[in-house]
């Protein structure tokens, strides 16, 4: 490797101003990205990655942040001292960047094309015809399906793997010597993230650029970079090579990160937090398979809860405004039973029907045709009136927290509200006296009663939109990906809360995800869905030791394993 430091940043230690206080954030840090070399920087929310990252690009609130010390030297220039006008020359041109979410980066009001051509003539004397040909030999070079449909799209028209692909012909497309790519697969699914990861390394070799890549997830980051930076509360706390870094962890926060992903080999009783590793707590006992054998003739003696016959769901979509309309079937003639007591696994990628079962099943669409059978009930023919009974019954916790609190109600009230409406509890009183224990429950403090979900991390608002689900007394709950969005320690913490609650209040689930790994962890048996179809079924462990199907193969194959 090439030993010429392309990127060095040196001692830099970052404010945000709080009233009259500065809280710093980032407190002396050292690193050096090299020519030519993919360097890896992981660690949870809150641990100073993405804050590091802005501060190169000069992309931080100038308003709130400060620089309390340091450099960042590009190319032997130090870019603190830059003006605006001296950095937007450089942003998109030398130094690029990947979003973590495309569908708020890309503009929803242009077409995908015209986004990257601009780009090109901003920073080069280029015409139109010239942009629109480079384009296109970029969204090729991304291996974008169909370029020139794409080139016309907007981006609510593509997918999300494809719109994140579209970032990166973005991020490339001025040939940049450093490319920032921030958490640029957190939301996909497996097979699309491998794709991104396979794509981003042929990139690298191609046009010998330097990536900075961040993620929260170790695993994936071993399978991408040559050296990785570990950051924990500001700091630096451990660096190295992938190999070194992933097999022989010297801090316990590396190994805590390394361990708190669940396992694809064992299976734990209960999934170890970075807090947990920290405190030096000892690993939880391995779950024997004679113990989950006996677990499972308990629940499935029992009758089914909830039993779906021949469900189709159909979508109609015209090609054109005279064209011809065309069916897809979203949901496509499906079978299944779901036990009391039971954690259904439903994985697949995004578009294969997951979600739409899901909402078929809680009667927020409606089926084309079949039956969905809860307590001997078919629900597709329950009048609304007897729907909203049922609705204290079947609940559903979110993906987005965020989006499925309403920001102008506190905590205390989004989980008395639903008390209120399913008439629980005789006075305001003892629905706040419940709503503070089920708070104290999903880990959160009284305090936290009056105050509001912006004031919240990611992990907490999703504590407190399970305490809300949970409010009502639920006997079947659907988990939509509701652990897809969080740091791997955050995840662990809500996936052994779910498993706790399930101990506690008997519930059964409908855990939906597109992480296998995640899905044979809490799960009791697996659906693999493909097409609106079912690929493959069976107890979890037993599916993914020997898959029968090769799309069930593919997926995971995709999981990252690490090194």
């Amino acid at each position: 490797m090439n030993k010429t430091a392309l990127l060095s940043v040196e001692n830099l230690s970052i404010g945000f101003k709080a009233g009259n206080r500065l809280n710093q954030v980032l407190h002396n840090i050292n690193f050096d990205v090299y020519k030519n070399e993919i360097v890896g920087v992981v660690g949870e929310s809150g641990s100073g990655k993405s804050v590091t990252n802005l501060a190169v690009l000069g992309l931080l609130p100038k308003r709130i942040s400060e620089v309390i010390s340091g450099k960042i030297i590009f190319e032997g220039k130090d870019l603190l001292t830059y003006s605006d006008k001296q950095l937007q020359k450089i942003r998109g041109n030398a130094i690029s960047m990947i979003f973590q979410e495309p569908m708020s980066s890309l503009n929803p009001s242009m077409r995908c094309g015209r986004q990257v051509t601009e780009i090109l003539k901003r920073h080069q004397q280029i015409s139109n015809e010239a942009a629109k040909a480079e384009t296109l030999r970029l969204f090729e070079q991304v291996k974008l399906p169909r370029p020139i449909s794409v080139f016309k799209a907007y981006p609510h028209e593509i997918s999300g793997g494809q719109k994140q692909r579209v970032m990166i012909a973005m991020a490339i497309a001025c040939k940049p010597q450093l490319l920032i790519a921030d958490e640029p697969t957190t939301a996909l699914d497996v097979t699309v993230q491998k794709e991104i990861i396979l794509l981003l390394k042929e990139l690298q070799q191609q046009t010998a650029m330097s990536i900075l890549f961040i993620s929260h997830d170790l695993s994936l980051v071993s399978e991408i970079a040559d050296r990785v930076l570990v950051m924990y509360r500001g700091k630096i706390v451990e660096r190295g090579s992938a190999t070194s870094i992933f097999k022989n962890p010297q801090e316990d926060y590396t190994k805590a990160l390394i361990y708190a992903r669940p396992s694809t080999t064992e299976r734990l009783s209960k999934l170890p937090t970075v807090a947990d590793f920290l405190s030096g707590k000892p690993l939880a006992q391995a779950v024997s398979s004679q113990s989950r054998e006996k677990q499972h003739q308990d629940i499935y003696s029992k009758s089914p809860l909830l039993e779906i016959k021949n469900a189709q769901k159909e979508y109609y979509s015209k090609v054109s405004f005279f064209g011809k309309t065309e069916t897809v079937k979203a949901v496509n003639n499906v079978s299944f039973k779901i036990y009391e007591g039971e954690t259904l696994g439903l994985v697949g990628e995004s578009g294969c029907g997951k979600s739409t079962l899901g909402n078929l099943i809680l009667q927020l669409d409606k089926a084309t045709s079949g039956s969905i059978f809860y307590n001997g009930k078919d629900l597709t023919k329950l009048k609304s009136n007897e729907l909203r009974k049922l609705r204290k019954d079947i609940q559903i916790i979110f993906q987005d927290p965020y989006s499925s609190l309403n920001p102008r109600l506190t905590v205390g009230q989004s989980i008395t509200e639903a008390m209120q409406v399913h008439k629980l509890y005789g006075s305001k009183k003892e629905r706040k006296a419940e709503a503070l224990k089920l708070l104290q429950q999903v880990g959160l403090m009284p305090e936290h009663y009056d105050r509001y979900p912006h004031e919240f991390s990611g992990g907490q608002r999703q504590r407190i939109g399970i305490a809300r689900t949970i409010a009502v007394k639920p006997k079947f709950i659907v988990c939509d990906e509701s652990v897809s969005a969080l740091d791997i320690s955050v995840q662990a913490q809500v996936l052994n809360l779910l498993n706790e609650l399930k101990e506690t209040y008997q519930f059964t689930y409908l855990f939906i995800s597109h992480d296998l790994a995640v899905v044979k962890y809490i799960s009791d048996r697996l659906l693999v869905m493909r097409n609106g179809q079912f690929e493959e079924t069976g107890e979890a462990d037993a599916v993914y030791a020997n898959p029968e199907s090769a799309y069930t193969r593919e997926l995971i194959d995709a999981i990252p394993k690490g090194i």
